[in-house]
């Protein structure tokens, strides 16, 4: 697979299909309209639109159609799609951002199926008599560029045999009236071979003249689409071969070294270019310049070459740029020519999930439909099959009531899942199948995530049951999308100067400051002088990788008061969550995987953001293995994880009495101030 999910999807069946659902001036408004899930044998059961399945019924995928237009096969993506339709009809630009996998290179493949392929053209190269060195340029109507270019070969070839047969009668003339009349045969023989050599040198003369075909579009049914993704200067905006051999008729001519870049190509079509920020600063500086001029010149991009002599007359490329790249490209992107692009187009963010209604469950089963078709080596997917890929696609998108667009891994799922139906020899794709698939189909964070957990297990590192003082039982997310257990220990020292919060494991700076809020909390409750005495903070085993984020805050705290008031915690618990300075419980990311990297622990119970409970999509499997217990406040986190009634009930209690009245009083003195907003 490609760049995107649905990038290689097949083109329309054919171009009266193709164009027969294009929009025209009229209907403008139309553009995003969406696209019906139908088929054969497939109906709408509006009373049970609450399935996984939006209410269709349907035997197997095969009954889906799929839309001709490649455009209409894009998912979820409305507001990008009636972008891009527009741009196409508009002739903009477009830049497109968002995270990997969500269909963007298949918009900008999409939008070639939308251009007039009328306008298309062929360019020649021409010899250029007076400057060899600045070869000329003609364009012409697509498909004339092969018959100019034949017309003028076979003019060559006329020539070449008129003087073909002119050398050979003088050359038979010359060693008969060297034999016959004067005897000297091997004079003969040198006259003639010199004749020989001198019309061979000459006629390399008539070959310059034969013009190059630079841009052939006589076999194109749509506008062209370049991917110049990551491109060198060369393939971006033309080269200029090089020709050791410069002089003494042998020579190549210096139209016939010239070759085409991706924004020459591209011309009266799309240019694509995703990771735009990877282009380097003058390759977009040039790019700048030929998408206002609508031409290029054409010259040598090595300094050391002979081709940097040559520069040809400015070449056509009017296509439209469609710029592409996750939220870090636009950092390094020319400013100059982002404002190019904002100023002739649109900028659109791509969205990473949808909400979960009924038609967009509709169009997750045609989505499956064209990857099988795409694919066109897997059994199509039964019910059954389809409902379990929409679940995943809900977990996936880490909130409730919303599904993924991150469509590219969701895609690989089904792919999986294929193969191994494809491997028993079955008619379809059953749920075992998704279900073995989700198994295999792992990605190697969570492969080296599991293997962790049982490296742990044989040198004991893991500790899921009994009690201790200042170990508590972390949990964090590796890759985005695998769970880990991350022991966090806390230790309180007599310090040698003044005192102070010491943390290791490679923690990155919203770890840092996550350790610093949870001090401030430390400092508050505690009735312990902290000026002499010094708080070592351990994420154990972290990895190369350290830690970033701030959900470990209530593990870093509560292992912090386990230590300082000598209460132990227990280790049947896991816990993650962010924290503020006033001890409010906040909201994290990845509970779901962090909760099954528990239970995959053997901890009992887990901790997490009550603002996270409704984001909760554990696999059935887990259910019964943990309690989830979500909570609000620091207080409810050490009364569930300190082990002792009488401390633990006269530290929790005391620390409500202190956040109680801190909150009372921030909320008396903003109650008299006006507010910043």
């Amino acid at each position: 697979m490609s760049d995107d999910p649905t990038t290689d999807l097949p083109p329309p069946k054919d171009d009266s299909e193709a164009g027969a659902d294009e929009p025209t001036d009229g209907d403008l408004d139309a553009l995003g309209s969406e696209v019906a899930v139908e088929g054969e044998n497939v109906e709408i059961d509006e009373a049970n639109e609450d399935d996984l399945l939006g209410g269709l019924r349907f035997d197997d995928t095969s009954n889906i159609s799929i839309p001709d237009r490649l455009v209409d096969q894009v998912i979820g993506q409305k507001e990008a799609r009636d972008i891009v339709m527009r741009a196409a009809k508009q002739h903009r630009h477009v830049m497109m951002i968002g995270s990997p996998g969500t269909g963007k290179s298949m918009l900008a493949k999409a939008m070639s199926y939308l251009l007039p392929k009328e306008s298309l053209q062929d360019v020649l190269v021409y010899h250029n008599p007076d400057d060899s060195n600045e070869p000329k340029v003609r364009t012409v109507p697509a498909g004339k560029g092969d018959q100019i270019v034949e017309a003028h070969r076979e003019e060559s070839r006329k020539r070449n045999q008129m003087r073909s047969f002119l050398m050979w009668i003088i050359l038979a003339v010359i060693i008969g009236y060297s034999f016959l009349v004067v005897h000297q045969i091997l004079i003969g023989i040198l006259a003639a071979g010199i004749i020989y050599f001198a019309f061979r040198y000459s006629s390399r003369g008539g070959d310059a003249m034969v013009p190059k075909l630079l841009i052939n579009n006589a076999d194109r049914s749509v506008a062209p689409f370049e991917d110049a993704t990551g491109a060198h200067a060369g393939a971006l905006l033309g080269d200029v071969r090089h020709d050791p051999f410069q002089s003494g008729g042998m020579e190549t001519p210096s139209h016939d070294r010239v070759e085409a870049g991706a924004i020459h190509k591209a011309n009266k079509g799309v240019l694509f270019v995703d990771e735009i920020n990877t282009l380097d600063i003058r390759s977009q500086q040039h790019l700048m310049t030929a998408i206002q001029e609508g031409e290029f010149a054409i010259t040598g991009q090595s300094e050391r070459s002979s081709g940097a002599m040559v520069q040809t007359e400015p070449v056509p490329c009017d296509f439209i740029m469609v710029a592409a790249g996750n939220m870090d490209a636009m950092e390094n992107m020319h400013p100059a020519l982002r404002s190019r692009i904002k100023g002739y187009g649109y900028e659109v963010y791509m969205e990473d999930t949808i909400d979960d209604d009924p038609e967009m469950r509709r169009q997750y089963v045609r989505f499956i439909a064209q990857e099988v078709d795409k694919d066109g080596r897997l059994p199509h997917f039964s019910p059954d099959a389809v409902r379990e890929i929409i679940l995943e696609a809900k977990r996936r998108a880490g909130r409730k009531g919303q599904l993924t667009l991150e469509l590219r891994d969701l895609g690989g799922l089904v792919r999986v899942a294929g193969d191994i139906a494809r491997s028993r020899d079955a008619e379809r794709t059953t749920r075992q199948d998704v279900l073995d698939a989700k198994k295999r189909s792992r990605s190697i964070e969570q492969q080296v995530a599991d293997d962790y957990i049982e490296r742990r297990k044989d040198y004991e590192l893991r500790v899921s049951q009994g009690e201790a003082v200042g170990r508590v039982n972390g949990l964090a997310v590796m890759g985005g999308d695998s769970g880990i257990v991350l022991p966090v220990m806390a230790e309180v020292a007599p310090s040698q100067g003044p005192g102070e919060v010491i943390a290791t494991g490679q923690l990155k700076e919203m770890a840092q400051e996550a350790v610093e809020n949870v001090s401030a909390i430390i400092k508050k409750f505690s009735d312990e002088d902290l000026s002499q005495k010094d708080v070592h903070i351990q994420f154990v085993q972290v990895g190369e990788g350290g830690v970033d984020g701030d959900s470990a805050s209530i593990t870093v705290a509560t292992a912090v008061i386990s230590a300082l008031e000598n209460i132990p915690v227990a280790q049947d618990l896991a816990m993650t969550g962010s924290l503020s300075v006033r001890g409010d419980v906040l909201p994290v990311g990845g509970v779901t995987h962090k909760i099954e990297a528990a239970a995959k622990a053997g901890c009992k119970r887990v901790i997490i953001p009550k603002a996270n409970e409704q984001d909760v999509m554990i696999e059935d499997e887990y259910k019964d293995q943990i309690e989830i217990i979500p909570v609000s406040h620091i207080s409810e986190v050490l009364d569930v994880a300190l082990v002792g009634e009488v401390e633990k009930d006269s530290l929790v209690d005391r620390l409500k009495n202190i956040t109680s009245k801190a909150l009372d009083a921030g909320q008396q003195g903003a109650s008299g101030s006006a507010s910043p907003n």
